[in-house]
């Protein structure tokens, strides 16, 4: 209480207009009025936060399936084979970001099994090497990625790709390959069985539908390269990759292609960046529409307090105080909102993974079915720059809200005012 009375003057009335009068029904109305502009910017704030962090969530476990896949770096010969990998796989280790290389051989063909044609992405590995650059091998669900020997053309397939096709452990699919073979017969196009003996699973449906896994030897073998496409590498932090990219250009001799799974994915990315953008557009302007209900707010209380305010100006008070009380008034409502919306918004994006089940066993319902999506839980990465960016816009829009009001209360003449009281 002390320091309420050591405050200014245009705080302590600014304060006081927040709260309800306890003499008049109207200023009762006016604090509601209030009450539910502030409630509104909180919702608002607080369904950004959410909305922002589960779209976060998504991206992050997308990323993170992708990866387990890809490899952070990818370097490979213009020329398209690399005969000395393995001076290049020494020279990369000198950045001290890269802590995995591998080679490989990556190449589009057809497979069919039965009636059965797909399309697919081969990539020709070392299995005791791909451990470093990728997390397939503990994505295997039957079979065994080890079993990929050279010379014994074996085949691990994604698991949509299996279904597709009908493969299982054991069962032949056979390879054609796009370049074809000169006979008398003429072009005929290169044809290889393989025995599947693995099936891994992702949880990427392009990867899943698409990729193959083959040994190296037996992919050179197959597409006819006299040596590996390529380097796949591995770093400490993979959103470091850009910038690891470019340093690994400027040391490492020879016409190289190098690109990080940034630009692998660019399009990718770039969507889910202009959705997350406009996304942030549309709640925010939920958020606008609570904060302008601030300037109705204020300009019902300008017009009920003409009096007081002619007595204040009668006393002494300036313009510029008058502006300060109502801007006081309307940016504490701003502050208060926004606090109540930020605690709401991290403790509902934090414990997403409670609350989204207790309603989907509360309503009997399942937002992602497992039949229908491969991620079954809502994913949830809150980012406090995120949370910052948001309170900031709802404390400025907030305080635009106030501007017209308390210069509107400024020009209150008080002889005008007091006239009829």
């Amino acid at each position: 209480m002390r320091f309420f009375k050591n405050l200014p003057f245009e705080w302590q009335v600014g304060i006081r207009y927040t709260r309800a009068g306890k003499r008049s029904g109207r200023n009762s109305f006016i604090s509601f009025i209030s009450l539910i502009s502030m409630a509104g910017i909180a919702l608002g704030v607080a369904a950004l936060i959410v909305v922002l962090s589960v779209m976060n969530g998504f991206q992050k476990e997308v990323r993170d399936r992708m990866l387990s896949v890809l490899s952070h770096i990818e370097i490979s010969d213009m020329s398209g084979a690399m005969p000395n990998w393995q001076a290049v796989s020494q020279e990369v280790f000198k950045n001290k970001e890269v802590i995995g290389a591998a080679p490989f051989v990556a190449a589009q063909a057809m497979m069919t099994r039965d009636e059965t044609l797909r399309g697919v992405v081969i990539r020709g590995v070392l299995p005791d090497q791909e451990p470093k650059v990728s997390d397939v091998v503990g994505q295997i669900k039957q079979g065994s990625f080890a079993d990929l020997k050279p010379g014994e053309f074996n085949i691990v397939l994604g698991g949509e790709l299996a279904r597709a096709l009908r493969a299982g452990i054991g069962d032949k699919v056979t390879l054609i390959a796009p370049q074809g073979q000169v006979t008398p017969a003429g072009v005929l196009p290169r044809l290889k069985q393989f025995t599947v003996v693995g099936i891994f699973e992702a949880g990427h449906y392009e990867f899943d539908s698409t990729l193959a896994f083959i040994q190296l030897e037996d992919a050179q073998t197959m597409f006819r390269l006299p040596a590996p496409s390529g380097l796949r590498l591995r770093i400490t932090d993979m959103l470091q990759a850009p910038q690891v990219a470019y340093e690994l250009a400027q040391i490492l001799p020879g016409d190289l292609n190098i690109s990080d799974w940034s630009q692998q994915n660019s399009n990718w990315f770039a969507a889910v960046k202009t959705e997350k953008r406009m996304m942030f557009i549309i709640l925010t302007l939920i958020i606008a529409v609570a904060a302008f209900n601030l300037v109705s707010t204020l300009v019902m209380t300008v017009t009920d307090k003409q009096a007081d305010i002619a007595i204040l100006r009668t006393l002494g008070a300036s313009p510029l105080s008058i502006v300060k009380i109502f801007m006081i008034q309307g940016a504490l409502v701003g502050l208060i909102g926004t606090a109540v919306g930020v605690g709401l918004g991290v403790l509902v994006a934090d414990n997403i993974d409670v609350i989204v089940p207790f309603i989907e066993h509360l309503l009997h319902v399942q937002f992602l079915p497992k039949s229908v999506y491969v991620i079954s839980e809502l994913p949830s990465d809150l980012r406090w720059a995120d949370v910052g960016t948001i309170g900031g816009v709802a404390v400025v829009l907030a305080f635009l809200a106030t501007l017209y009001p308390s210069w509107w209360a400024a020009r209150v003449r008080p002889a005008e005012a007091l006239r009829y009281e």
